[in-house]
Parts: C-alpha cells; structure tokens; sequence
C-alpha cells in the first residue's frame, strides 16, 4: 500500500538535513564566539594603557553601553549581517576596557601574570569540559532557566551591595557564587543552542561569551582575594 524503504528514505534525509544545519550553526557560533574572545582581549590590552581613564563616570558609561547592546541593539540587529558582526566584536571590546581595572590590580599583586593565566586556563577547561557534556548528555536542563535568571538578579544585587559594604568576605561569596552559576549557564545555554533555542549565531555566541567571560571574571576575584590575603 506505500513504500516503506521510501519514508525511511526520506526520514534519513530528513535527519541528515537536520545534522547540517545544527552543525553549520554551532560551527558560525563557535567562531563568532573565538572572534568575541579575541575581540575583548584587544579591548583590555588598550585598556591597561589608559586604565586611568577608565575610573569612575567612564566605567559606568561604558557598563552602560554594554547594557544597552545587549538588551536593545542585538536583538535588532542580529539578522543584519555586517551591523551584527560589528555590534558583536564591539561589545566584546569594550567588555575587554571595562575588565582592564581589576586585570590593573591583580597585575599589581605579586605574581600577578600567574593568577590571570590560572584564571584563564580553569575557565577554558571549565568551558570546554561542560560544553563536552551539554552535547553529549541525555539530561534536559531546559527546566533549569528561571532559576538561573532569579540567581543572576540575586548576585546582581548583592554586587551593587557590596559597592557600598567593600567587603572582601562578601566579594569572595559573591565570586564563589558567580563561578558555579555561569557554569550552570555555559550547561544551559549549550543545550540551548543544540535545541534549536536560538535563531541566529550571534545571540548564540554572545550568550557563550557572556558565560565564558563572567565565570573567567568570578575565578579571577577568588584568585585575587586569596592573594591578597597571603
């Protein structure tokens, strides 16, 4: 009544186009995501040079402008090729100026190159070996999105907190807290990716920098703070 090896054919096709696509897509995210980290490096290579610059009114201007491209220019501008890339490697510079004043005070401390290469290097591992297993897993963490959202706003405001507090014990919880959560997110935005969760590479991949570059960001405190406090 209907060919078998027909549909079976055709569900294979289907399949494959599928694999294709999944494939091209994580392949563009994952090299927007290099260009991204390359991106930030040069931002804080310049920004070591003019770190007095980048105090105070300057810092908050510029965490502005990351605010808003995040929240109001991608998203509008993601389809737009040439714009997207642009605003892309834009934001993941001026991310790099805004690191440049705590890079300034570990670089300050003694062995201070070491801490930020330790840094780097947990967090690549960090990275790599979660992403390994968000791909590989059967696990769904999809669930897992409101409660990392809730927790993003909870250290959010125990951060601004802590601007006023100035307390190295409660930067230290913070960090500590900031290192599990963005590992929770490099896990959940992976998956999200392999899900079809996200229709363009570059919302992708800066949610893939945005993981990387924060948990980099909280290991580089924790490693700070049990610096200082040789």
């Amino acid at each position: 009544m209907y060919n078998r090896d027909y549909l079976s054919h055709e569900s294979n096709q289907t399949m494959d186009s599928s694999r294709i696509k999944l494939m091209s897509f994580l392949k563009a995210t994952y090299q927007l995501f290099a260009g991204s980290l390359l991106a930030a490096t040069a931002g804080a290579y310049i920004g070591l040079d003019i770190v007095s610059y980048l105090m105070g009114g300057i810092y908050w201007l510029l965490f502005g402008i990351e605010i808003a491209l995040i929240w109001f220019v991608i998203p509008r501008v993601k389809h737009i090729p040439g714009v997207n890339l642009a605003v892309l490697f834009a934001f993941a510079f001026i991310s790099g100026l805004t690191i440049a004043p705590l890079l300034t005070s570990i670089f300050s401390m003694p062995g201070g190159a070491s801490i930020v290469g330790q840094a780097f290097l947990m967090t690549s591992v960090a990275f790599g070996g979660i992403s390994m297993f968000a791909m590989s897993t059967k696990r769904d963490f999809s669930s897992m999105g409101k409660m990392l959202f809730i927790a993003l706003i909870i250290m959010i405001v125990a951060s601004i907190s802590n601007i006023f507090f100035q307390s190295s014990m409660f930067q230290l919880l913070i960090a500590s807290g900031g290192a599990l959560l963005f590992s929770a997110f490099i896990l959940y935005d992976t998956q999200q990716i392999i899900k079809g969760g996200y229709d363009s590479p570059i919302e992708a991949a800066l949610s893939l920098y945005l993981d990387f570059f924060n948990l980099f960001i909280s290991l580089l405190q924790i490693l700070g703070i049990f610096n200082s406090d040789d």
